[in-house]
């Protein structure tokens, strides 16, 4: 089955508010106001100093299997937070509604993606627990403090996401590939970009793949299965990490009635610090 490929990240809907001058500044309730108001973009690059993450939300008779797929494949599925059934709000998002909050959400029902919203308000029941995962973008404020530029926000465009040839251990009726993410760092960065992300194992960690992707079953790097293609300069060397995209394309794979997740690239901002997730 092949991932729907997302080509909407540059696209500012016309209904939408201005964009703010500089995202990065914003607090995260700040943020999430505004997605609650009505704003579809994609978020590398906002609220800087704070996490983002990845959403899967299923029914309670689901979540068990979406547990311990994660507990089996914590690179890709790093749970930062756990909502109990019927929970819309956290500790991670004080005050806020998972409901609305993310500027756009994608819905599988049996496996196919049947609506992509900007509120779930008219999907949600009192039996959704919604898994809170980390993600990457967390660590692209890291990056780029110790001189490693990011692609895809100088570019103004989504974070190009992969499916990969690279099986996940199955657990209970979830089964599925990895997906990564990738982002071209220049040939002498790449040891700098290793160090600095393998401090943060809750949004992923270190990189699980540098160079061919035909290696991991990647045929066009300019065919992201989610998404946007990037321009990747002479001198630039494809880097990959662990996305938690990886629960969708288990989803897609597995089959369930209902689950929920974000749209690729447009996170929950969460109230943690980046910093509260880095280790020594």
């Amino acid at each position: 089955m092949t991932i729907p490929t997302n080509h909407s990240a540059a696209v500012v809907l016309p209904e939408n508010p201005a964009l703010p001058e500089n995202p990065a500044a914003l607090s995260p309730t700040e943020a999430r106001s505004l997605f609650r108001n009505g704003l579809v973009t994609p978020t590398a690059g906002w609220s800087a100093g704070y996490a983002q993450a990845n959403l899967i939300i299923v029914p309670r008779s689901q979540a068990f299997d979406v547990l311990l797929f994660a507990q089996r494949n914590p690179k890709p599925c790093p749970i930062l937070g756990v909502l109990d059934a019927g929970e819309t709000s956290g500790a991670l998002l004080a005050g806020g509604d998972i409901r609305t909050d993310v500027p756009r959400y994608t819905i599988y029902e049996n496996g196919v993606k049947i609506d992509d919203p900007t509120d779930i308000k008219a999907y949600w029941r009192d039996d959704l627990v919604t898994f809170i995962v980390g993600c990457s973008f967390t660590f692209e404020a890291a990056l780029q403090e110790n001189g490693i530029r990011i692609a895809h926000i100088d570019q103004g465009v989504n974070v190009p996401m992969y499916r990969t040839s690279v099986r996940c251990e199955p657990a209970g009726s979830m089964a599925g590939p990895l997906v990564v993410s990738m982002r071209p760092i220049p040939a002498s960065q790449v040891a700098d970009a290793v160090r600095i992300t393998s401090r943060y194992p809750a949004v992923h960690g270190a990189p699980v793949h540098v160079g061919n992707p035909g290696e991991l079953g990647i045929a066009d790097l300019s065919r992201p299965d989610f998404g946007d293609a990037v321009t990747i300069p002479e001198g630039h060397v494809p880097v990959f990490w662990a996305c938690g995209v990886t629960p969708q394309a288990a989803v897609m794979e597995s089959r369930p009635a209902l689950a929920i997740g974000h749209a690729p690239g447009y996170m929950l901002i969460t109230d943690a610090r980046d910093s509260s997730y880095q280790v020594p």
